[in-house]
């Protein structure tokens, strides 16, 4: 249950989520603009739900973008069950974050940091015969493999898979033959090399 929730209940949680959406009526934007300056702990959601919200600019559209006639339906549905009006199919895409080269045929997006913890949680993309460098493990790293494949030394990782690794292993070799996407949630104090 996240903070909003225990202060104001799952209704101000969907609110807030659907403004970093920008899925809000036009009509409570500014109703919800006005809450948010003066309250923390909405803010503090809405700040948490940005990165994840950017970040699914860069997944394929055809997944996240219905057609007009799918999104017509769904609102349609949506507008009968909530006796609310429907949404307008949205006007404009958003951009596309920018992809950071880590290395050779290495990118990345930063989805969150953790500072205290030292953990970062980011969207990785491997080209055809990229590598990882070696290194050490200093917390948990835990990687959900989204398209592609990965090899962590002799371990085949699938579409789907979810790899953990404990603090204090290592991984000597990381590598993808056909290039992948993966989110992984690990520390930024890792030991390379």
């Amino acid at each position: 249950m996240s903070s909003i929730s225990q202060t104001h209940g799952s209704e101000h949680a969907e609110r807030v989520a659907l403004f970093a959406l920008e899925a809000l009526p036009a009509a409570e934007n500014a109703a919800m603009e006005a809450h948010l300056a003066g309250c923390a702990a909405c803010r503090r959601e809405l700040d948490g739900l940005r990165p994840v919200v950017a970040a699914f600019a860069a997944w394929p559209t055809d997944i996240l973008r219905p057609t007009a006639a799918v999104w017509n339906r769904l609102a349609e549905t949506l507008a009968q069950e909530t006796g609310r009006p429907p949404p307008a199919v949205p006007e404009r895409a958003p951009k596309e974050p920018a992809w950071k080269q880590a290395g050779p045929g290495l990118e990345y997006q930063l989805l969150a940091t953790d500072a205290p913890s030292g953990r970062v949680s980011m969207l990785v993309r491997l080209a055809p015969g990229a590598e990882y460098p070696a290194h050490v493990h200093a917390g948990v790293e835990e990687l959900h493999l989204l398209d592609g494949e990965l090899w962590i030394d002799q371990h085949k990782v699938h579409p789907g898979d979810y790899n953990r690794a404990e603090p204090g292993t290592s991984d000597k070799r990381v590598w993808s033959e056909t290039g992948c996407t993966c989110v992984l949630v690990t520390s930024h104090r890792d030991l390379l090399g």
